[in-house]
């Protein structure tokens, strides 16, 4: 299994379950999100912290994540990432764009500080 998707209360909880999100993973992972978007779920957040290495088309499915979750008006959050992934995504700059915690709990307030603010 790729994948554990479980929803929550104000989010669904995406885990990547395997140790690399490359080429072989991202499509499948897009697809799921685009499905939970379907759903009218608003935000994701999703952890890494199985993930021990990313390449460009795992950024794509991570990028992909975000849009939907902006286009909803919803909040996407990024969580558990190890050194490996953390430092690809310093690199690519995309630490400036997307909302990055250490936990799922911290991802967690972050939503729920979103949630409050926008209503």
């Amino acid at each position: 299994m790729e994948f554990n998707i479980e929803k929550l209360e104000n989010y669904t909880l995406v885990e990547v379950l395997e140790e690399k999100l490359d080429t072989h993973i991202a499509p499948a992972l897009k697809s799921e999100l685009v499905l939970i978007s379907g759903k009218g779920e608003k935000n994701i957040v999703m952890d890494l912290s199985k993930c021990k290495y990313c390449d460009s088309s795992g950024l794509s499915a991570i990028l992909v994540a975000n849009r939907l979750c902006k286009n909803s008006g919803g909040v996407f959050v990024l969580t558990g990432l190890n050194d490996a992934v953390e430092r690809l995504i310093s690199i690519s700059q995309l630490d400036t764009v997307l909302n990055i915690t250490s936990s799922k709990q911290e991802a967690g307030k972050v939503i729920e500080t979103a949630s409050t603010s926008n209503q």
